[in-house]
């Protein structure tokens, strides 16, 4: 039964993986990464409980924290990329006002 879990497990990081490929945009890319992290730690889970090593949900629970913490620094990093390129402001000499 474990097994079948596994590999559905492993299906769904697939179809996340083409959704991350193929996403029209970033945040689909983002949330695609996002889910590959969650489902790679509920693979860790199972086969923490399949080969009775229960250190492994240690590495489970950090690789959770480390998927959380990067995700929104991905997010963080995106939403503020207008910030970083700011449209290019006209040489101090130049005005295009019209005076009469």
């Amino acid at each position: 039964m474990l097994e079948v879990c596994s590999l559905a497990l492993l299906v769904t990081i697939g179809l996340a993986l083409s959704r991350g490929v193929l996403g029209p945009s970033i945040f689909d890319r983002v949330l695609a990464v996002n889910m590959i992290g969650t489902k790679t730690v509920l693979l860790l889970a199972v086969v923490a409980f399949l080969y009775d090593r229960p250190d492994f949900l240690d590495l489970a629970l950090a690789y959770a924290l480390i998927n959380f913490i990067g995700v929104m620094a991905i997010l963080q990093f995106v939403q503020n990329k207008s910030l970083r390129n700011p449209s290019p402001e006209k040489p101090a000499g130049q005005d295009n006002s019209t005076e009469a």
